[in-house]
């Protein structure tokens, strides 16, 4: 049985996931703008803030379908925390590597978000929500395999720009 307490909580899900997506948008923008010295994270960054734009536009049809909008208040600080959370690995001689443990936290964050809503859906008996969901979730998944996939890559990659440079 449907419960008003879980239409409610899934609304705020669903919010609270269009904010941590305009927050993931930031970061990769900043990112994607710093990162020409490894064109391999640059492009797989590039492919996955199309996905982040267009997992925000799932979530705002899952609102609307609800009767419900995003939350600009939360939208608006994320983004400007994905900002603040950007430029303070700028100032790090070793940002792409912050960047990689920051993004592995991040994805796996998204990950459990996307799945608490696929069970906030079934509680509160929302059709049509499970295949945007999940497909979202399956993004989020792959860019987290990818980013753990690689971080060896990424480091001895970064490893080897110092030692050029030391030389």
């Amino acid at each position: 049985m449907a419960t008003k307490a879980a239409r409610d909580l899934l609304v705020i899900g669903l919010r609270n996931a269009h904010a941590m997506e305009n927050q993931a948008e930031e970061l990769m923008e900043r990112q994607i703008e710093r990162s020409n010295d490894f064109p391999m994270v640059q492009a797989r960054l590039r492919q996955h803030l199309q996905e982040t734009r267009e997992q925000k536009s799932r979530l705002e049809k899952c609102l609307q379908s609800l009767g419900e909008s995003p939350s600009t208040l939360k939208d608006t600080a994320m983004s400007f925390l994905g900002n603040v959370a950007a430029l303070g690995h700028t100032a790090a001689s070793d940002e792409i590597l912050k960047n990689a443990f920051a993004n592995a936290a991040f994805e796996n964050y998204e990950i459990a978000a996307y799945k608490s809503l696929l069970t906030l859906c079934q509680r509160a008996q929302v059709d049509g929500f499970a295949a945007p969901l999940e497909a979202s979730l399956r993004e989020e998944e792959k860019m987290a395999t990818w980013v753990n996939d690689n971080l060896e890559k990424v480091t001895l990659s970064y490893l080897e720009k110092r030692e050029a440079e030391a030389a």
